[in-house]
């Protein structure tokens, strides 16, 4: 990737919380229009991690750029290009949604015409026109969460970074967020995505990396981190007739570890579903 595709660069970010290593060595790069994960559980570094990508937080060493600009806790242009979405909700809940909006537009220097178009789009996307008027203190988990998004969206930022944004919502309020997310990296926007949940990070993210104690352990594409730590795909089959002497001829197939049978169906444990099973070829 050249310098030119690189939106965010973040090379050997520390910080230290007095002997406590919270980051140590952190580098990475994202493409425009490319979504990242950072993958790892509670305490693993991330939010540490992104706040200094933010310049919320003082860096003990290393260098961050964003479209081209280093960012530190001074950087202001720098960090125009940025929309953070934090894991705490920022909104205030005395105002409405619509309320909300205008305030933190403003904040970023954004009136009229122009101010009035981007709090109804942003409202349009986060399925919260509807609501608008109503004071966010009376809006469900999930309603905050796509509220705390749209403030994130709403200045038109570059690279648009998200800690943890499904955290403590209930089921479908999370797809809605998910489907949000989905919605803005197929318009091409720039993406860092934050999380401890693996089906999220597979779900939204081209690459991933691997964080915990503050070190990225593997960084990659999904099919790249199978690869490297030898995970085995599973394939479900429905059959009929002799599933014992059909199992048995799965199993004889190279590549594949295991097969079981029951019910109707085969279950087969392989370590590459493409190799084990190329697609017929055309005629």
């Amino acid at each position: 990737m050249t310098d030119a595709e690189q939106l965010l660069v973040c090379t050997d970010l520390r910080k230290s919380f007095g002997e406590r290593k919270a980051v140590d060595g952190v580098s990475f790069h994202i493409g425009r229009g490319e979504t990242y994960g950072l993958l790892g559980p509670n305490g693993a570094g991330k939010t540490t991690s992104i706040s200094m990508i933010c310049g919320l937080l003082e860096r003990d060493g290393g260098e961050v750029t964003v479209a081209g600009q280093a960012v530190d806790v001074s950087a202001v242009d720098a960090k125009a290009a940025i929309g953070f979405v934090p894991q705490d909700l920022a909104i205030y809940p005395d105002l409405s949604a619509r309320e909300n909006l205008r305030f933190f537009g403003k904040l970023q220097r954004m009136s009229g015409k122009i101010l009035d178009q981007r709090v109804d789009a942003v409202l349009e996307l986060t399925g919260l026109t509807e609501r608008a008027d109503d004071a966010t203190d009376a809006y469900s988990g999930g309603m905050k969460r796509r509220l705390n998004i749209g403030i994130g969206l709403l200045h038109e930022p570059q690279l648009l970074i998200l800690d943890e944004p499904t955290v403590g919502v209930d089921p479908q309020s999370r797809n809605a967020i998910l489907e949000s997310v989905d919605h803005l990296r197929a318009g091409g926007m720039s993406i860092l995505y934050t999380t401890h949940y693996m089906e999220e990070a597979e779900r939204l993210c081209d690459r991933i990396a691997i964080i915990d104690e503050g070190v990225i352990l593997a960084e990659g594409t999904r099919r790249e981190l199978v690869d490297l730590v030898g995970q085995l795909d599973r394939v479900n089959m429905s059959a009929t007739g002799d599933l014992v002497a059909a199992t048995a001829s799965i199993k004889a197939i190279e590549r594949v570890e295991d097969a079981t049978s029951g019910d109707g169906a085969i279950t087969a444990s392989t370590v590459s579903v493409a190799r084990t099973y190329p697609e017929p070829a055309s005629t």
